[in-house]
C-alpha cells in the first residue's frame, strides 16, 4: 500500500526543484512505485486541483477540522484511507450532513502528520501549488508508462482526465490508450490561446493570420446528430437543459452530425455584448431556465468545426476547417473572422472588434490543428491591457517553491472619503523571484500585525496591476473585484496618496459603449 507521506514527501520535492526535467523523473518513479488501481487516486492529488469542488467542502470547514486535533506524531495513513474518508463526504445531505461532514473530516485531519494536514488542507482550498501542472505529469505518466508522451496527449484529448488515462496507461502500456478517436456525446477538451504581445506578433510569426473577434463569453462545446443536440462546458459538464435558445439555433444548422466549437454570450438588442456577469448568472441557474431565458437570453457563436459527418476534422489545418464551418454554420452563428497577411487589414479588423465592445482579438495559425487540450503559440490572443497603481495591505505566506517568500498580495484602493484603502482583490501572478524575495523583505519591514498565514502591513508599498476587467462583488467592501489581476511591477516613484481611488476601478465596470474608451481616468493619470 502506498503510504499518503510518500505521496507528500514527493508532492514537496517536485515543489523544491525549478527543473521540469527533474519534476518528471521525481514524479514517473513515484508513479511506478503505485500499485494498480491506486494510480488515479495519486493523480488525482497530484494535479494540484482543488478538491473543493467535487467534495463540497469550504474553507470553513477545514479550519474546523484543522483545529479539532492535534497532529499525528508517525505516519500511518495510506492514500486509499485519504480516498476513502473523502469518498463518503458529497453524498452527506439533510439535517446534520454538517456536522458529521466535520466531524468525519476533523477524524482524518487527526490521523495525518502536520506535513500531511497541510497537504491535505491546501489540496482542499485550492491553494496547493506544487509546479506539478498537468503537462509535467503528463510527461510523467508517459515516463512511466514506457510510452510516448504525444499518446498520453492524444488520450487525455479524448478522455480529459489524467487520472483515468494514467491508470490504464500504466496498467496497460500504448495498448491502454490505442483506439482512441473523438466522437459525437463524448466532449473533448477545448484548445486554448496563448498570450501575444500585440496583433503585429502574430503577423510575424505565421505570416498569415486567421483572426477572430475575442468574445468575453462562456466557452461551450455542441454535439448534433439527427435531432439530439448536446451542449457541454469547457471541462465537460452537460449544460444541455440550461441553455435551450442554444440547442434552437443548432437546430437550424443543416447536417446530421457535427461537433461545434464556440461561445454562448448574453447581447443586447443592439447585437453588443453584455456584461460578462450577466452571462454567468446563466450558468449558476438550475430552475426557472425559461424565466432566466427571458432575463437574460444568449446567443450561440461558433468558430471551429471538430466533427463532421463522422468524421473528425481536428488534424486538418484550421484554415479548412473555417472553410468546413463557413459552409454550415449561417453567419449569424459565426464569430466574426478574417484571414489576412496585410497589418492595415488586421488593424481595420481590431478597430471594428472593438467599437462592437468585444474585448480584443483571436489570432491563430492557419496551418493549425486542433490540439484539443493544449495551450500552444499556434492560437494566441490579444486585448488591450489595463492597469491601476494599488496598495499593498497584507500577503500570504507562499506556498511549494515559493514557501518562504509572501506571495499572495491583498490589493487596496485609495478611499477619498474615509482616508483609507479599500479591499478589492488578491493576486500572486506576475511575481518573479527577485519581486518576491524584494517584496518579502519590505512587507516584514512594513508589518502591522502577523498570523498564521498573513502579514497585514501599513499601506505603503504601490503596485501596478494589469488585469482584464472590474466586476461586482460582495465579497470584498468596495463592492467590486479586480478580473484575472496580475502584477506588472513595484511603483516606488509613488506614494499610497498617489494610488488609484475606488471610484476610478469602478469606472471600469462594464458600460455599453466601445471598450477602447473604456479608461475612466485622464491621460496624465497613468
Amino acid at each position: 500500500m502506498t503510504g499518503f507521506g510518500e505521496l507528500v514527501a514527493v508532492s514537496a520535492a517536485v515543489a523544491a526543484t525549478r527543473s521540469r526535467t527533474e519534476k518528471v523523473r521525481m514524479l514517473a518513479d513515484f508513479l511506478r512505485s503505485v500499485p494498480p488501481g491506486a494510480v488515479a487516486s495519486a493523480l488525482w492529488f497530484l494535479s494540484g486541483r482543488s478538491g473543493r469542488e467535487r467534495l463540497g467542502i469550504g474553507p470553513a470547514a477545514v479550519e474546523r477540522a484543522w483545529s479539532a486535533a492535534a497532529p499525528a506524531a508517525e505516519a500511518t495513513l495510506g492514500l486509499e484511507d485519504v480516498v476513502g474518508a473523502l469518498a463518503g463526504l458529497p453524498d452527506l445531505a439533510g439535517e446534520g450532513s454538517a456536522a458529521e461532514r466535520a466531524r468525519r473530516l476533523g477524524e482524518l485531519f487527526g490521523r495525518a502528520t502536520a506535513a500531511e494536514r497541510s497537504f491535505l488542507a491546501r489540496w482542499l482550498v485550492g491553494e496547493l501549488r506544487q509546479g506539478a501542472l498537468e503537462g509535467v505529469l503528463t510527461e510523467a505518466v508517459a515516463m512511466a508508462a514506457g510510452v510516448e508522451a504525444a499518446a498520453v496527449r492524444d488520450a487525455l484529448m479524448v478522455e480529459g482526465d489524467l487520472a483515468v488515462v494514467g491508470e490504464q496507461a500504466l496498467r496497460d502500456g500504448g495498448a491502454g490508450l490505442a483506439g482512441r478517436a473523438i466522437q459525437l456525446f463524448r466532449p473533448v477538451l477545448p484548445m486554448l490561446a496563448g498570450t501575444a504581445s500585440s496583433p503585429a506578433e502574430a503577423l510575424e510569426r505565421f505570416g498569415e493570420v486567421a483572426v477572430e473577434a475575442k468574445l468575453d463569453g462562456v466557452r461551450i462545446q455542441v454535439h448534433k446528430s439527427g435531432e439530439r443536440i448536446e451542449v457541454y462546458s469547457r471541462r465537460r459538464k452537460p449544460l444541455t437543459g440550461a441553455l435551450p435558445e442554444v440547442v434552437e439555433s443548432v437546430g437550424r444548422i443543416a447536417v446530421h452530425e457535427v461537433i461545434l466549437d464556440g461561445e454562448a454570450i448574453a447581447l443586447g438588442a443592439d447585437g453588443r455584448p453584455e456584461p460578462f456577469q450577466d452571462t454567468m448568472r446563466r450558468f449558476g441557474r438550475k430552475l426557472d431556465v425559461d424565466e432566466a431565458r427571458r432575463e437574460i437570453p444568449l446567443s450561440a457563436r461558433f468558430f471551429d468545426c471538430l466533427l463532421l459527418g463522422g468524421r473528425p476534422c481536428v488534424a486538418r489545418p484550421q484554415r479548412e476547417r473555417w472553410h468546413i464551418l463557413g459552409e454550415l454554420v449561417p453567419p449569424d452563428l459565426r464569430v466574426a473572422a478574417l484571414r489576412t497577411a496585410d497589418p492595415s487589414a488586421l488593424d481595420r479588423f481590431l478597430e471594428q472588434t472593438l467599437e462592437e465592445g468585444h474585448e480584443g482579438l483571436l489570432l491563430k495559425s492557419p496551418d493549425a490543428p486542433y490540439r484539443a487540450g493544449r495551450r500552444g503559440t499556434e492560437w494566441l490572443k490579444w486585448k488591450p491591457a489595463a492597469t491601476l497603481d494599488l496598495v499593498v495591505l497584507a500577503a500570504e505566506w507562499g506556498h511549494g517553491r515559493r514557501r518562504g517568500w509572501l506571495s499572495n498580495l491583498h490589493l487596496g484602493a485609495r478611499d477619498p472619503a474615509s482616508g483609507g484603502f479599500v479591499m478589492i482583490g488578491k493576486t500572486f501572478k506576475g511575481l518573479s523571484d527577485e519581486m518576491l524575495a524584494w517584496q518579502t523583505e519590505r512587507l516584514l519591514g512594513l508589518a502591522r500585525s502577523r498570523e498564521e498565514w498573513t502579514v497585514r502591513a501599513e499601506p505603503a508599498l504601490v503596485v501596478e496591476v494589469a488585469f482584464d476587467g472590474v466586476q461586482r462583488s460582495p465579497h470584498y467592501p468596495g463592492g467590486v473585484a479586480l478580473r484575472f489581476a496580475r502584477v506588472k511591477r513595484y511603483r516606488t516613484d509613488k506614494g499610497p496618496a498617489d494610488a488609484d481611488t475606488i471610484d476610478t476601478v469602478r469606472g471600469f465596470l462594464p458600460a455599453r459603449g466601445p471598450r477602447r474608451s473604456r479608461d475612466p481616468r485622464p491621460a496624465s493619470a497613468s
